[in-house]
């Protein structure tokens, strides 16, 4: 069933699919991220999802915490370079409890400086706990590597330095600036009426003044391909090999998903999988990965090793990138890589939160939703020639950029 949408006279967007099961699942998503802040403010976005949760002028932190939680719901939140997400799953009788709630959040808050004191420490606790994994470090660092000093190349989390800086009044300036109104949506899945959920959505989220947000994001240029080796004390080689890519906007994207999926997505009969880790042995962790941004993107392929290893398995890697950019795929073997991404597809979509969360930004960024049947036929259009010619493109030796963390 496709989602039924109602648009707000403040401009939020409401979207919802009826779902006759016990669980429901909402979330609010705002077009604003890490890169939408200025380099004062590196870190805000993540840190303003933790403080909107510390305290409004109704509720206290411990009651915004307890509310869906009293009901045996769950509260969740995350930050992107372009988005953040308030979100909550629960029993489908307490929609009116999570509309109030979230909306107190959104609108309400107040940032008490106690809070805010100890929260920067919270998140300083989450920077440290993340250096000390260099398997995700190392992508933050390799966003840095492709995009430079551009916006998007800063990490999400802040420096422990911007962190100490913050107080109300930036966190206050901060949401004023970003959290508009026409840049919002509310997404649905769950038992409960459109008009219900209409009616709830104005008396929660309508009363509210119409805000516009005037982007003036940068955009991306003048990616030049670089490679640099990091001494850690690590055990492990971590390596990232990748690209510039296309964005969200591209009519490739669907090709360049398909292409990443055939080298190192989830399945295990991926090339990268197949070839270095079963055919060889040599590592446990082998990955590609698309990440597309409205503007741009970035294609990379993660390993971890022992040192020893690190040489064969990168003559592996661009062994598989030379096949795909030089032999173009059969007609079985098309058909099978079509059928194995379209049933992963199937199978994130039988969790209504996944859905839910797929669509919520689907709408924020198109002003659709998409079926699993839309999506499917855009992926049946791609040919082995899309394949090949795109291949050729992001991977490309003589511009691909490499960042490896050996052991010191």
């Amino acid at each position: 069933m496709k989602y039924l949408t109602h648009k707000l006279t403040n401009g939020i967007r409401l979207i919802h699919r009826p779902e006759q099961t016990h669980v429901a699942h909402c979330g609010i998503m705002i077009n604003t991220g890490s890169r939408d802040e200025t380099p004062e403010e590196h870190g805000m976005a993540h840190f303003l999802e933790h403080i909107m949760f510390k305290g409004t002028h109704r509720r206290k932190a411990f009651h915004i915490l307890s509310h869906m939680e009293h009901v045996g719901g769950e509260i969740n939140a995350f930050t992107g370079k372009e988005d953040t997400c308030i979100y909550a799953s629960f029993l489908y009788p307490y929609y009116q409890r999570w509309f109030d709630v979230a909306s107190d959040i959104l609108f309400y808050s107040v940032f008490p400086e106690r809070e805010l004191n100890k929260e920067k420490e919270i998140v300083l606790d989450e920077i440290n706990a993340y250096l000390d994994s260099p398997a995700e470090q190392i992508y933050d660092d390799f966003d840095r590597i492709i995009f430079n000093d551009h916006p998007l190349g800063r990490t999400i989390l802040g420096t422990p330095e911007r962190i100490r800086s913050f107080n109300r009044e930036m966190a206050e300036h901060f949401m004023r600036s970003n959290y508009a109104t026409e840049e919002m949506v509310i997404c649905s899945v769950g038992r409960i009426t459109f008009n219900d959920l209409i009616q709830l959505a104005e008396k929660y989220f309508g009363s509210h003044a119409r805000t516009t947000k005037p982007f003036s994001r940068q955009t991306f240029q003048g990616y030049k391909p670089e490679s640099s080796h990091v001494v850690r004390s690590n055990h492990q080689v971590h390596c990232i090999l990748g690209n510039e890519a296309d964005g969200l906007f591209s009519p490739r994207k669907t090709t360049l998903s398909l292409l990443n999926n055939i080298l190192g997505g989830p399945g295990l009969n991926s090339r990268l999988n197949m070839s270095v880790r079963e055919k060889h042995g040599f590592c446990y962790t082998i990955e590609s990965n698309y990440q597309p941004y409205t503007d741009t993107g970035l294609v990379g392929i993660y390993f971890g090793t022992d040192p020893e290893y690190t040489d064969k398995t990168i003559t592996l890697i661009h062994k598989e990138l030379s096949l795909l950019r030089n032999k173009k795929l059969g007609t079985l073997q098309i058909r099978r890589a079509k059928n194995q991404l379209i049933g992963q597809l199937a199978i994130s979509f039988e969790s209504n939160l996944h859905e839910m969360l797929f669509n919520v930004k689907n709408h924020l960024l198109f002003n659709k939703t998409d079926t699993l049947e839309e999506i499917s036929r855009r992926i049946e259009t791609v040919t082995a020639e899309n394949l090949i010619e795109l291949a050729n493109e992001v991977f490309d030796r003589n511009s691909m950029s490499m960042l490896m963390f050996q052991p010191g």
